[in-house]
């Protein structure tokens, strides 16, 4: 898929439009005999739901883009749901995801940005960028960003991997945690692994990175190789961690995550190796 990017729609729009819109972080999809899909209509407004501003996103793939509030949860027009983005993750392509992780952003950051966080002025749109700007005292606030570092801990054929009390059940992932200011990215990673699990590790590998609108984070993921040291539980975040043979792993989180993908290039790595 083709996303260009935007902020100012254009000025003549015809035909049908994407509409990615949410009520309380759950985004609105329509069931036909394709299965679920984002709505796709040339003017919200006609499915009778109340809803805010909408918010320009880009074009895909030829179709303009865009992101609006539901003032309300329900009555529901018929063959239309609501469902936990989350759970959307494995249910529609990943760079459409992607983009719904953008709009629910975008509309996070508008609701949370009415007000200048320097003086307490009401805001106005920036007529250029995505950006709310003060009238009063000029500060120009932008969407946020929060980078995250997520990492696989590997030993030949063995993995460590950790679970919070906030999981499902019997569910365990790749460790992760904020970079905090100052911090580089390949900094981040051992101090968050030493907090978390109380190990050292060498040989950083980036893999990748994942937009993670939970609730705007910017995952980047690593490999790394462990150096030395027990186990130790540090943080109060982790109820349990060890380490887990690739041929006997626990749940893990589903496709359409960075910590999935991390887990399953490992596997795929050993496997072309000859190791399993």
């Amino acid at each position: 898929m083709e996303f260009v990017p935007g902020v100012i729609a254009p000025e003549e729009l015809q035909g049908d439009h994407i509409w990615f819109a949410f009520f309380e972080g759950k985004l609105l999809m329509v069931q036909d005999q394709y299965g679920l899909m984002v709505p796709q209509i040339e003017k919200f407004s006609l499915l009778g739901i109340p809803h805010g501003t909408p918010h320009y996103l880009g074009e895909l793939q030829n179709n303009h883009c865009f992101a609006v509030t539901l003032e309300t949860g329900g009555p529901l027009p018929p063959s239309y749901v609501l469902h936990d983005l989350r759970r959307v993750a494995m249910m529609v392509d990943p760079f459409l995801f992607m983009i719904a992780g953008k709009a629910r952003q975008v509309l996070d950051w508008d609701r949370n940005h009415q007000f200048c966080g320097r003086c307490g002025t009401k805001t106005i749109p920036h007529d250029r960028d995505r950006a709310k700007l003060c009238p009063e005292c000029g500060h120009t606030q932008y969407p946020r960003i929060s980078p995250c570092i997520i990492t696989l801990v590997t030993k030949g054929d063995e993995v460590l991997l950790a679970r919070s009390a906030s999981f499902p059940p019997n569910m365990f992932s790749t460790l992760a945690g904020f970079v905090e200011p100052g911090e580089t990215l390949e900094m981040a990673v051992h101090r968050e692994i030493q907090e978390e699990v109380g190990v050292k590790v060498r040989n950083l590998e980036y893999m990748g990175s994942q937009p993670w609108p939970f609730p705007h984070s910017l995952m980047i993921g690593f490999y790394a190789e462990y150096a030395g040291g027990d186990i130790v539980l540090e943080d109060e975040e982790i109820e349990e961690a060890g380490w887990w043979s690739i041929n006997q792993l626990p749940m893990i989180p589903p496709q359409g995550s960075i910590s999935h993908e991390l887990i399953a290039g490992y596997l795929k790595k050993m496997n072309a190796n000859g190791i399993s």
